[in-house]
């Protein structure tokens, strides 16, 4: 007799909010904290699969917040979680997506959750169920984002000899450009042959502020150039892209699969930050990579500074990949000031380990979860009661 398929039982979403070893600028803000928003999805065969939606800065980057995925699964995705297999996690998905437009983020942290679930039962990997795992170890990038040049070189120094990173990202959308990319030379010329300097402009510039500026980021050292433009600028990141030799990298343009493709037809980026939160889950984001691989365009794996949940879902998807020339920017929970896993992820030799446990193989730590939750009285939702 065919055993029946386990059914969802409860849907819990959790606010952290955790604090960051320092002070961490971007153009459009500072961080100061990370809200993590935690989703845990109760099965009735004893699985409980985790996830997580994360976001820089509330609403100053993007149009989702960790508030609003918290929302939109509590009051849209809850409801329809409640009539799918959680077996079927590509199934589950394509209901949501049916039912709830955009909310990338939310959709994401619940597919994770899902995949967790999935892989606990299987015994097996998210890795394996989502492509197949390639890598066990992927670079990591660290961002030098204080802002002040001597205490930047200070702790890239500082990283390279733990070697924790000799890949190091600058945020250099906010202030004087000129400055900042004299800014960027003084710790190129600090560290030399040593690390490779990107850096990040998190549309900015405008496109004749970018093109001034390119040709001096080239004399700098600078081997990557992340998002220069607007978003919504596709033929000035084009143009941009045809100026210099330094690759130029889209982020905020990637918002998913056709984007993806609109930009490879275009030739308007020669590197592709892939996060599996901006391309609404890891299925989403493994056909942005395909994209990719297909135009001839490079991969790097992004981040939207998750916590333990999310660096650990992008690790997974990013060691399915063939090439990952780019490397990753999976340092989220270095910047947090506490763990929030039972055991920290592996940071070694310029490289983060994939965990290898079923499922996401890492669990979180339920005292930390306690110190840092936003809202502490009980916030499940109770879909359906065993036995009714």
């Amino acid at each position: 007799m065919q055993q029946s398929a386990p059914v969802i039982e409860e849907v819990e979403t959790i606010l952290l909010d955790v604090p960051t070893i320092r002070p961490h600028h971007l153009a459009m803000t500072v961080m100061n904290s990370q809200t993590l928003m935690v989703v845990r999805i109760r099965t009735s065969d004893g699985v409980v699969g985790v996830g997580e939606g994360t976001t820089i800065g509330g609403l100053s980057y993007g149009p989702e917040s960790p508030e609003g995925m918290k929302l939109a699964i509590d009051t849209y995705i809850a409801p329809i979680l409640a009539t799918c297999d959680p077996t079927r996690v590509g199934v589950a998905m394509d209901r949501i997506a049916s039912a709830v437009q955009g909310n990338n983020f939310a959709k994401c942290a619940v597919e994770t959750a899902l995949l967790d679930a999935q892989g606990k039962r299987l015994g097996l990997p998210i890795s394996e169920l989502v492509g197949g795992r390639r890598h066990d170890r992927l670079p990591v990038a660290w961002t030098l984002a204080s802002g002040d040049t001597a205490r930047d070189i200070d702790e890239a120094e500082d990283m390279l000899a733990r070697r924790r990173h000799n890949i190091f990202k600058l945020k250099i959308g906010k202030g004087e450009p000129r400055a900042n990319v004299a800014h960027v030379a003084a710790i190129k010329r600090a560290l030399g042959e040593r690390a490779s300097i990107r850096v990040d402009v998190n549309q900015a510039w405008s496109e004749a502020t970018a093109s001034a500026m390119l040709p001096l980021l080239r004399d700098a050292g600078v081997d990557l150039i992340e998002q220069p433009v607007s978003l919504r600028n596709l033929g000035g990141l084009r143009r941009l892209a045809s100026q210099t030799s330094t690759a130029i990298m889209a982020d905020e343009a990637l918002q998913g699969v056709e984007s993806a493709f609109q930009i490879a037809c275009t030739a308007s980026a020669d590197v592709f930050a892939i996060k599996i939160e901006q391309s609404g889950g890891l299925y989403a984001a493994a056909k942005v990579g395909a994209v990719a691989e297909a135009a001839g365009i490079g991969l790097y794996g992004g981040t939207m500074l998750e916590g333990g949940i999310g660096t650990t879902a992008s690790a997974h998807l990013f060691s399915t990949f063939a090439r990952m020339e780019w490397g990753t920017e999976l340092f989220g929970p270095l910047l947090l000031t506490e763990e929030i896993l039972e055991e920290p992820l592996d940071y070694s030799e310029f490289t983060l380990g994939v965990p290898a446990g079923p499922g996401l193989g890492v669990r979180l730590d339920e005292a930390a979860v306690g110190r840092f939750r936003r809202d502490r009285p009980d916030r499940t939702i109770h879909l359906l009661k065993t036995g009714s």
